[in-house]
């Protein structure tokens, strides 16, 4: 009898040895475990292996695949054999899944593919080259390999890629009780399931029956008088984000998914949902860094790679800020203490930008903030933050600027420069991110560059221009 789980560890069965807890209180891999996985590795053990992760969540087995040395990943799967449960596949990252499929046999991941659910399988198999997907659905029946290929051919990011194919339609004129009949009596149906589907003879959605209802009905009514209308049905093509929006706003658990003859082709529940939130909202915090769709796990040459096209961009960029500074080569030579303080003044309008920046990036994302006369207001509301910010700021930094340095002048030049540099740091935050926006580009890969760029030159200008004149520089 394999052991059971129980609240992230494995609890043997009376007469056996314990295995290690899996899990900390941290919620992290025990380096023991991982160690007594990687020993049963090692010895070939396939017993010892199948009792350590046996009952695994897919989350927990896909924790241990990233926790394993590279070269044990790929034997793991294969130790395990019919036990490993391809869909811990999805809980790993993009490049530790492909290091994995790449290592197995061909008929082994088709094998496994067809165990798991369709939305699964396509997330699966959708960072696949087209030639290594064309050779894992040929291993594939006919009608599974027609239902993923059809998944696969819808565009990236859309609903066609997120929906499993696996649901339950009925016609309306069946009975209550058929349909519970049917349910109970029908082998091949999915795992877990919340509404019944009522179609037409051409398969084209009329509405949907939940399971609560479909209880409560007698048995001898009709499917078409308990049945209630599909209004959030989406469609195949629908972008990934979108539909996360739909779900967010009506609090849905799952939603039909049609083609363009308003056809039902499949289902998209929540759970898929909240794995596009959290993809979207890792994909907006690495644009906002520059880093691309870098990983945890990628190698150090890979990681480089992808970073170093915006340090490129962030270092042609600098080269604008240095010629302001060009500008009073002379008066810094003059005054050492500019040099000092301007980097400060710089600095405070960055951060201030970015705070800017950030709060309009996400109303953006989340379609909080159009670019109408919301945005408007959104503009409005940050430069008033940012005056007032740079106001307070200013009166702290002019007096140790002027006590430092033993020049009331001096203090008042700096204090004077910031509240413009911040001011202009609160319109720039939200004018460049909506103006990218209206552009059709991404505000959140291209902002933080722009603002860099308009708050650092604009900060030394204002800043050493202002010294000049008050000390005749």
């Amino acid at each position: 009898m394999p052991p059971r789980v129980r609240e992230g560890r494995v609890v043997a069965e009376p007469g056996s040895a314990a295995p290690p807890e899996i899990r900390d209180p941290e919620g992290d891999l025990r380096p023991e475990f991982v160690a007594a996985v990687s020993g049963a590795l090692a010895a070939r053990d396939a017993p010892r292996l199948r009792g350590l992760t046996a009952d695994l969540h897919e989350a927990d087995l896909g924790a241990v695949l990233e926790a394993l040395d590279p070269d044990e990943r790929s034997p793991f799967v294969t130790l395990l054999g019919e036990d490993f449960d391809f869909t811990a596949l999805t809980e790993v990252e993009e490049s530790v899944r492909v290091q994995i499929l790449d290592e197995l046999p061909t008929e082994v991941v088709a094998e496994g593919m067809r165990e798991i659910d369709s939305d699964d399988a396509v997330y699966i198999l959708e960072d696949l080259e087209a030639a290594d997907q064309a050779e894992i659905l040929a291993e594939m029946p006919a009608p599974e390999r027609i239902a993923l290929q059809r998944a696969l051919d819808y565009p990236e990011e859309s609903a066609g890629r997120r929906m499993q194919t696996e649901f339950i339609a009925v016609a309306p004129f069946w009975t209550v009780g058929q349909t519970i009949d049917y349910l109970r009596e029908h082998q091949d149906l999915p795992e877990e399931f919340y509404e019944i589907f009522v179609v037409d003879p051409g398969f084209r959605l009329l509405g949907t029956v939940s399971l609560n209802r479909i209880l409560r009905s007698r048995r001898g009514a009709k499917i078409s008088e308990v049945m209630e209308d599909s209004r959030h049905r989406v469609s195949a093509t629908e972008d990934q984000e979108a539909v996360a929006r739909l779900f967010q706003r009506y609090n849905l658990v799952q939603a039909a998914v049609v083609d363009e003859g308003e056809r039902l082709v499949g289902v998209i529940t929540v759970d898929d949902v909240l794995d596009v939130i959290h993809e979207e909202a890792e994909e907006d915090i690495r644009a906002l860094a520059g880093l691309g769709d870098g990983e945890l796990s990628d190698s150090v040459v890979r990681a480089a790679r992808s970073r170093i096209p915006w340090l490129f961009i962030n270092l042609g960029t600098a080269f604008i800020s240095a010629s302001v500074i060009g500008l009073f080569d002379a008066s810094i030579e003059k005054m050492v203490a500019l040099a000092v303080l301007m980097p400060i003044v710089a600095s405070m309008g960055g951060n201030a930008g970015t705070q800017a920046m950030t709060v309009t990036v996400r109303a953006l994302a989340t379609r909080e903030l159009g670019i109408g006369r919301r945005a408007l207001r959104v503009v409005i509301r940050e430069t008033l933050v940012g005056l007032l910010n740079g106001i307070a700021l200013s009166i702290a930094l002019g007096l140790v600027a002027g006590l430092w340095f033993g020049t009331a002048k001096l203090g008042l030049v700096i204090a004077a420069a910031l509240v413009i540099n911040l001011f202009v740091a609160g319109v720039f935050g939200t004018v460049i991110p909506i103006t990218l926006a209206r552009l059709k580009a991404d505000p959140a890969v291209a902002s933080s560059v722009f603002l860099t760029t308009m708050t650092d030159s604009i900060g030394f200008f204002v800043f050493l221009g202002l010294a000049s004149l008050a000390f005749g520089l």
